[in-house]
């Protein structure tokens, strides 16, 4: 009796647990499922009174009218080129940084954590005009090179951060395994290190990518020039001063989510163990 009651208790927990996860999904997927639909319909219907969730009729016109409306592959390019430059600068800066806080004893080590804690409390719109006179006298206020190394400077102390947890998490007898068979520090960090910590990096690399991708006001700030604006602003061209064509402006941003989607369904399998072991506590 007691081992009824106690898989019936089961059973219901786990039901239980099933509806609230597709409750979850269904609420974080509506906005998308409302994009969409509102991405396949007319201007005139979307700015009727009498309008409904799903279009009177399909235009899929729309996912194609886009690439000849605006020069969308252009800033798709563009913003590869920042978020890819950005997330290698990032992690290349992040692993030899998080493998000294991780490993080594020196002095100023604890508040060097602490300005790199302190660093992600500050947006980059707080810093926009520091920001806006350190590129300008550079030379860098319209190019995406200026970008690359802003997005890799914002997204540069989370990724020590989760690095660190992650090297922190690997057991110090596997370096001294390899330094017993002649590997130096470097070589062991590279040969023995870096493959064990790979979930970690990868979710470093997701994040930092992610969050490259997808910033907005400082590209708004710093680049003028249309065809070296990143996707996030240029798709603003279908936010004209009378109108919002809306159906164009979704079509887009749905578009825009193609590659985060990607980079999850690639390397998603690495993403749980990765923030596990970046949440070890040094």
């Amino acid at each position: 009796m007691n081992n009824h009651k106690r898989d019936t208790k089961h059973v219901i927990l786990r039901v239980l647990l099933y509806l609230f996860v597709i409750l979850v999904v269904l609420v974080t997927l509506y906005p998308y499922f409302v994009m969409f639909t509102t991405a396949a319909k007319s201007r005139a219907e979307i700015y009727s009174t009498d309008g409904t969730l799903l279009p009177l009729h399909w235009l899929w016109q729309n996912f194609k009218d886009i690439w000849t409306l605006a020069p969308l592959s252009r800033y798709f390019i563009n913003s590869l080129i920042v978020a890819g430059g950005s997330t290698l600068i990032a992690i290349v800066c992040g692993i030899p940084a998080a493998y000294a806080l991780a490993r080594m004893k020196f002095k100023g080590k604890k508040i060097f954590l602490g300005i790199v804690i302190i660093s992600q409390m500050f947006a980059p719109v707080v810093l926009l005009v520091g920001i806006y006179k350190i590129m300008s006298t550079f030379g860098m206020t319209d190019s995406l090179v200026g970008l690359v190394f802003i997005n890799a400077a914002f997204n540069q102390a989370f990724a020590i951060w989760l690095l660190r947890g992650t090297f922190i998490s690997i057991s110090p007898e596997m370096e001294q395994a390899a330094t017993v068979d002649g590997c130096g520090k470097v070589s062991a960090l590279i040969r023995i290190l870096l493959p064990v910590a790979a979930p970690g990096i990868v979710t470093a690399l997701i994040f930092v990518f992610i969050n490259a991708w997808n910033e907005y006001t400082v590209a708004l700030t710093l680049i003028s020039t249309d065809v070296l604006k990143p996707l996030t602003v240029g798709i603003t061209i279908f936010n004209g001063y009378n109108m919002v064509e809306w159906q164009y402006l979704f079509a887009s941003s749905l578009f825009a989510t193609v590659p985060v989607i990607i980079l999850f369904v690639l390397i998603e399998k690495h993403l749980v163990g990765g923030l596990t072991s970046g949440g070890v506590k040094g």
